[in-house]
């Protein structure tokens, strides 16, 4: 048996009933285990952790627990870099490339209104879900932490906010999305990238008021879509730009 002493920080303490939050506690292991694995063992992804201090010292995830260990783990810090730093390594993908799980659908289309690559779709499986994932190379975005210790799967990431603003902006943070964005280039329905069509073209299926007032338009191929910057584009260019002044 060993006995361990564990405080976890800041997000990290949502996984946690609410007896360990933001204190260190003890727990008594049976067998040997990696960190890695006692940390999973209390709902905590992986995928949430960037560094791990035993005893004052840096660990990885392969570290074997000893008795007596005091255990700090820390998530991702979003205010300084500290990936040079962290003995921890989370692999991305070259290109930033998401698929959101089924609860997460109006994230996609906003992701997609900043030209993010995102993969949507509400009827697949968890084991799904980390399928498609791992052959495009994206990363699984999910509020659902159990899909995240999937040995099997590459790439992901536990969003931890729960209304829509605060959880693009989080993943904007996270995945230092800023120089990635380019407004409105993919259609909201099925992810494809738009073109532009001349207004002649698609002139005899626009309404009225839009055919008198615009003269700008782009078009999805795949799902036969329209889109022009009418008063909805306006609304959503401010929302977003709003979003966007983070540090």
């Amino acid at each position: 048996m060993r006995t361990i002493h564990l405080r976890c920080y800041e997000e990290l303490n949502e996984f946690l009933p609410i007896e360990k939050r933001k204190v260190q506690f003890t727990h008594t292991i049976p067998v040997q285990t990696s960190v890695k694995d006692l940390i999973e063992s209390f709902n905590i992804p992986h995928t949430q952790v960037q560094m791990i201090m035993v005893n004052g010292e840096q660990k990885d995830f392969s570290y074997i627990v000893h008795h007596n260990d005091r255990i700090s783990v820390y998530p991702f810090f979003h205010n300084f870099d500290v990936h040079s730093l962290s003995k921890i390594y989370h692999p991305i993908p070259e290109a930033i490339r998401f698929i959101v799980d089924q609860h997460l659908g109006k994230l996609a289309r906003y992701l997609r209104m900043l030209g993010i690559d995102t993969a949507y779709n509400k009827n697949l499986s968890g084991h799904e879900f980390v399928e498609k994932a791992n052959h495009e190379n994206r990363i699984l975005i999910t509020k659902d932490h159990s899909i995240l210790k999937r040995n099997e799967l590459k790439f992901g990431y536990f969003v931890y906010a729960d209304d829509l603003d605060s959880q693009l902006e989080e993943l904007v943070l996270q995945f230092k999305m800023k120089e990635h964005i380019l407004l409105f280039s993919r259609c909201l329905e099925c992810n494809s990238i738009l073109h532009p069509v001349e207004k002649a073209q698609i002139e005899h299926r626009l309404p009225k008021k839009v055919r008198e007032g615009h003269d700008t338009f782009t078009m999805c191929e795949p799902c036969d879509k329209i889109y022009w910057k009418g008063m909805h584009y306006q609304r959503m260019k401010q929302k977003i730009e709003n979003i966007l002044k983070i540090n």
